[in-house]
């Protein structure tokens, strides 16, 4: 899977994570530090949940901590990528209420993390545009640069999954 911010000229975050609501936090495996160096962003026992939706090896967490991966790409995603994220979003909502300190993260914390972290707060029943507007304040204003995530969440990934199913008819 490739980079986002690479192909697009965005520059890496500059913190491995951020909180952008009451215990759920995103993040991605590089970022840059207060000297401009390229670092990576390990998790050790940081979060009680931590999801990743892109993963390199060594970068935690560590034993004994709840891990999730489920790699996805950062472009369009198929009606079965799509219903497992809000299978994800649902079941993460409810650790959430529950108190648990969760991180979603990605590549470089920025769009597939933006996706899956947006829908968790519409589960917590945030308006998709607050949702949106909460991930890019926390993260920075490349969070969800990926449009067709942005389309995902303003649309609902009920419908989206509904019309990534549709097949254009044949001549």
């Amino acid at each position: 899977m490739g980079t986002s911010h690479q192909d697009r000229n965005i520059p890496p975050p500059r913190s491995p994570w951020n909180e952008v609501f009451d215990d759920l936090w995103m993040g991605g495996h590089e970022y840059v530090d207060e000297k401009g160096e390229l670092r990576d962003a390990v998790v050790t026992d940081e979060f009680d949940l931590v999801i990743s939706l892109y993963k390199q090896p060594g970068h935690g967490p560590q034993k004994g901590k709840r891990h999730i991966v489920y790699q996805i790409p950062d472009g369009p995603l198929t009606p079965k990528q799509i219903a497992r994220l809000r299978e994800l979003a649902e079941w993460t909502g409810d650790r959430v209420r529950m108190g648990r300190k969760v991180l979603i993260r990605c590549h470089s914390g920025y769009n597939r993390s933006g996706l899956l972290t947006a829908q968790i707060l519409i589960e917590l029943h945030v308006n998709p545009h607050a949702a949106i507007e909460l991930v890019r304040r926390a993260r920075g204003r490349w969070a969800l640069n990926n449009q067709i995530f942005v389309d995902y969440l303003l649309t609902g990934l009920d419908i989206a999954y509904l019309l990534t199913g549709l097949e254009a008819p044949s001549l």
